[in-house]
């Protein structure tokens, strides 16, 4: 039998203008386990103070609101949150999907598409718990090459450490670019990165760069040189930088 400390939870949250709506999506949380219900809102402006406070792991979003719809109000949603759009116009689905939805629904939604989408929540929980779990257990060990685990998509990707020439800040996505591989994209915060990665290896160059300090060769014009790729290194991070490129160089 699975312990109650160990049974993954969802904090959830339903923004809603019709109230018919809005309590059909609260019968079927309540109805679910482990689906807890911490917040229900008849409106986007409402609802955003808490929303953006990053309290929910998933957001139960209806679109055609007024004022503030719910697809402007998607792409304020703290990165660690995750939505399912809830509403009765499919032109909205690819929107939608632009902001990182885990699902769509159509109104009147039925229990068992509920669950569809739902099942997709606990899933992408899951992996973030595995991710942190493993990327704890990796910053910790002592074995090289260190590696830490990456949620890309719905996948835990190994990375090795020392293949990762820069970290980019790319829109809503993390971006790692690796030597001699292709560059793998996650939904993270650039300092939630910049507390994994080792700090004598790792620097932050720039508000949406961090570099491996072992992979800079060329330096030109306060820009680092990657092939034709160039970082920029803000004069914020100059001194640090070049304090930390001195020492690695000697």
């Amino acid at each position: 039998m699975q312990k109650k400390e160990d049974r993954l939870e969802i904090k959830c949250a339903i923004i809603d203008d019709e109230p018919l709506a809005l309590g059909l999506i609260k019968d079927y949380v309540e109805r679910t386990p482990s689906l807890i219900l911490t917040g229900e809102f008849s409106s986007a402006s409402e609802a955003l103070p808490s929303i953006m406070s990053g309290d929910y792991d998933l957001v139960f979003l209806d679109i055609n609101m007024p004022g503030l719809t719910g697809i402007e109000l998607g792409k304020m949603i703290p990165s660690g949150t995750r939505i399912i759009y809830i509403t009765a116009y499919d032109r909205y689905a690819i929107d939608g999907y632009k902001v990182n939805a885990l699902d769509y629904l159509l109104k009147p939604v039925n229990y068992p598409e509920f669950m569809g989408a739902v099942s997709k929540a606990f899933e992408w929980k899951r992996l973030s718990s595995a991710f942190s779990s493993e990327s704890a257990i990796s910053k910790r060990s002592d074995s090289a090459p260190m590696s830490i685990m990456v949620k890309s998509d719905y996948r835990l990707v190994q990375l090795i450490l020392s293949d990762i020439l820069y970290v980019e800040v790319r829109g809503d996505k993390l971006i790692f670019n690796r030597e001699g591989d292709s560059p793998l994209s996650t939904q993270m915060s650039l300092k939630e990165i910049e507390d994994v990665l080792p700090p004598d290896k790792f620097i932050k160059v720039h508000r949406s760069f961090i570099v491996n300090i072992d992979k800079v060769k060329i330096v030109e014009r306060s820009r680092i040189v990657f092939g034709k790729t160039y970082i920029p290194v803000s004069d914020t991070h100059k001194v640090e930088f070049m304090r930390r490129l001195n020492i690695a160089s000697k």
